[in-house]
């Protein structure tokens, strides 16, 4: 009896998803799903990418969180258009989560929307949230195995993010391990090391993800 329950749930999600990225196209938003555990840097790399992104592309935030709105507010302070999803307990964001914050946000102001997920690295890779993109966000703690421990976050990552890396040492990060485990589950995603700290690798980054912004807009024209 569960499994006919829990797939009615996902393929409800994945039709609210559905119409959500038809949404994001007709105001040609493109919208990138961040994922990531805890304390990984998800909103640090928000505001070191919106600091590189070119003039011309406009970020707009939904955080997701368990409760607070301290990242909100951060964002706000930083001057970029945000929305704050507090999801109760609930370890994911999900469509129809997204699709309540659209009202709230200020279309035609804004190119690329990002969505920072509720920190776990288990539940938001099976919600589908109309996103054109889905970033996995690690970092340099959290050691270099978490691939091999979370394939299934991994393989739904389209790029991936590897934060922190001036602790490399401190740490005693293996990178050529954790790239592997990444490229055994999905080769084609690019890959890119930054410091939101120091700023380094976030450039490349940044123009990496403008150019897929651009991509995409041209391919909804």
């Amino acid at each position: 009896m569960h499994v006919p329950i829990v797939k009615s749930i996902l393929t409800s999600n994945d039709q609210i998803a559905a119409e959500n990225k038809a949404v994001l196209d007709q105001h040609g938003v493109v919208a990138v799903n961040l994922m990531a555990s805890p304390g990984a840097g998800k909103t640090s790399l928000i505001l070191a990418t919106a600091r590189s992104l070119p003039a011309a592309l406009r970020p707009a935030v939904i955080e997701g969180d368990l409760a607070s709105s301290i990242d909100a507010e951060l964002m706000a302070k930083n001057g970029i258009p945000v929305v704050q999803i507090n999801t109760g307990g609930n370890c994911h964001l999900d469509a129809p989560m997204i699709r309540s914050a659209f009202p709230h946000l200020p279309f035609g102001e804004f190119e690329l929307l990002l969505i920072e997920n509720v920190g776990n690295l288990v539940c938001p890779a099976n919600f589908a949230l109309g996103a054109h993109l889905a970033l996995v966000v690690a970092s340099v703690p959290e050691g270099h195995d978490k691939p091999y421990k979370y394939p299934g976050m991994f393989a739904a990552a389209d790029v991936v993010v590897l934060n922190k890396v001036e602790l490399k040492e401190v740490f005693e990060f293996d990178p050529d391990y954790f790239w592997r485990g990444v490229q055994m589950l999905k080769p084609e995603a690019p890959i890119f090391e930054v410091s939101c700290r120091t700023g380094a690798g976030v450039a490349e980054w940044a123009a990496w993800l403008a150019q897929h912004v651009a991509g995409v807009a041209t391919q909804n024209t």
